[in-house]
């Protein structure tokens, strides 16, 4: 009776998750599929399952848009984002955790305070800034902002691991002739790699999905994906279709980075669970 109760359980559970899975992919599905069906048949009632993919505008966002211009775009404003916000990461995290004190708790708290400062207000201020500075249309300014908007969650995420890293480490990697930053390099550093990983996937992912500093701050040499795809109205049933294929484009490259890095996004998500 007992072991039937756990497997009526397990199914109950599995059952839920699946469910809300699907209640999640569904929006996903259905915008890959409309990229492959003809106006037609994306807009059928009752909906058709079966139809005859084409491969149209797939082939026209790619070949007539400018849409390899736009995910380059977009792909090196998140990489140099990612490249510049870790290492700066992870030594402010590091510095926090093993230098506590009032006044760092206070930056800590100040850092929060501006991740949660509202988008749409610092929008207007931004774009004043990138004309002052001659930057407006570069992705100088983009990097820089998606870097000072995006450090505190970085910082703060990194944190949560380093916490995790006994001080021992430190103190043994000391004793054993290194110097406090070479330490922290060949020591502490290491054991935090999950970590590391986990805060580089969600810290691309925010910059490579911007919409709003990108909308405002971007023009025609630098404008992003999520830039582009807005660009296609209800002018037309067909740019529904051309919209779904930009969508799935801009997706692609997401879902590739996560299937190669999934294993070190559990681990980070995971790292410190268990002792």
């Amino acid at each position: 009776m007992r072991d039937t109760t756990k497997i009526m359980g397990k199914v109950t559970i599995y059952s839920i998750v699946i469910l809300i899975a699907a209640i999640f992919m569904f929006p996903i599905l259905h915008t890959i599929l409309t990229s492959f069906k003809k106006p037609v048949d994306a807009f059928s009632m009752p909906p058709k399952w079966l139809f005859s993919p084409t491969l149209k505008y797939h082939i026209h966002i790619w070949t007539k848009e400018l849409f390899p211009k736009y995910l380059m775009n977009s792909l090196i404003i998140a990489a140099s984002t990612v490249g510049i916000s870790i290492p700066i990461a992870c030594l402010g995290a590091y510095g926090f955790v093993r230098h506590r004190s009032r006044i760092a708790f206070v930056v800590l708290l100040g850092l929060l305070a501006i991740r949660m400062f509202p988008r749409i207000l610092l929008v207007i201020p931004y774009y004043l800034l990138s004309r002052f500075l001659h930057l407006h249309d570069t992705k100088i300014i983009m990097i820089l902002i998606m870097v000072a908007f995006n450090q505190p969650f970085s910082i703060w995420l990194m944190r949560g691991f380093f916490l995790n890293v006994p001080m021992e480490l430190d103190e043994a990697a000391l004793v054993d002739g290194c110097t406090r930053f070479g330490g922290f390099l060949r020591v502490v550093l290491p054991t935090v790699l999950p970590g590391i990983a986990a805060t580089t996937i969600f810290s691309f992912l925010l910059a490579y999905n911007d919409f709003l500093f990108a909308f405002i701050l971007t023009g025609t040499e630098t404008k992003t994906l999520p830039v582009a795809i807005a660009e296609y109205g209800a002018e037309s049933i067909e740019y529904w279709s051309i919209s779904a294929a930009g969508v799935t484009g801009i997706i692609t490259p997401v879902i590739l980075i996560m299937l190669f890095l999934q294993k070190y996004l559990v681990k980070g998500l995971t790292y410190g669970a268990l002792k």
